[in-house]
């Protein structure tokens, strides 16, 4: 079975974006091959499968890690080896020692104990994959680097850099200038470790249809639209204007004060201050009480 799948889905070889695609292509082809009957069997694969399955030892009750491992050392680019493709982790971990546990179709990386990246499995050698989001505290401090960064073209063949985001940052470059514009971009990438993608995208448009190029604008943006995503809206909404695209930004400092906690402290009082104006006389002076000596 071994040789005639190679033979019959594998020559020539398929070529495919990722190794998730070709293992539904796999699948797919297992399905397929279960009914067909090996020569001039009356039982096809699956009905032979069914007869030897229970004389099958059973698999184990306890998880058990099926990866193999490695220690590499983090290069001066944040890179690690791995067998014969290379690999980004986290700039702070440069010079540090990982441990790397390496599956079929992916890759863990961990330091310590704590899990900092995970990559989909090269399939050529002499490769390399490369996370936009590890290197964002290397090039907000040098924002002349990104525009050609190896990581930024990836993250836009892999779909995580979007249009909305080069337009974005077309026109921040425009407003604020190259440093400062490419430094906001950096700061609207870095809400995606707790915001989704999608809501930033959406955050992204809404700011660029207002005109509004800060990262605070796109943060509020993108809390808005996964609010509206949780929360179901109230009253109705007024139809929009054919032909045009409604887009308003709310300040950040109105945002903040609108949604300041009820004050419930009561109102200030002057009368221990009052008491300051009465003082007693002391001695046989002229003064009355009441009037400062």
């Amino acid at each position: 079975m071994i040789g005639y799948f190679r033979r019959n889905h594998f020559t020539p070889v398929p070529e495919v974006g990722s190794l998730a695609e070709l293992n539904a292509m796999v699948d797919q082809w297992d399905l397929h091959d279960g009914h067909r009957r090996i020569g001039s069997r009356p039982r096809t694969v699956d009905e032979y499968f069914a007869i030897e399955q229970p004389l099958l030892m059973p698999l184990p009750q306890e998880p058990f890690e099926t990866g193999r491992l490695f220690t590499p050392r983090v290069d001066r680019y944040s890179q690690i080896a791995v067998r014969t493709n290379r690999y980004s982790v986290p700039t702070r971990l440069i010079g540090k020692r990982v441990r790397v546990v390496l599956h079929a179709s992916h890759l863990v990386v961990y330091d310590r104990n704590v899990e900092v990246a995970r990559h989909e499995r090269l399939i050529a050698k002499g490769s390399c994959r490369l996370d936009l989001d590890h290197y964002l505290e290397a090039l907000i401090r040098k924002p002349g680097a990104f525009p050609g960064a190896t990581a930024l073209e990836q993250a836009r063949s892999a779909g995580k850099f979007t249009p909305v985001h080069d337009a974005w940052w077309a026109q921040a470059r425009k407003v604020h200038g190259e440093r400062d514009g490419t430094r906001a971009l950096i700061e609207v990438l870095l809400l995606n470790r707790h915001l989704t993608h999608e809501h930033v995208v959406a955050g992204l448009a809404t700011a660029l249809r207002a005109g509004v190029l800060t990262a605070d604008a796109v943060a509020l943006e993108a809390r808005k639209a996964a609010q509206a995503e949780d929360e179901p809206a109230i009253g109705a909404s007024m139809p929009a204007v054919p032909g045009q695209t409604p887009a308003t930004v709310t300040s950040l400092h109105e945002w903040r004060l609108a949604h300041l906690p009820p004050d419930t402290r009561p109102l200030p009082s002057v009368a221990p201050y009052d008491q300051l104006l009465r003082r007693r006389r002391t001695s046989g002076g002229g003064h009355r009480e009441g009037e400062a000596q």
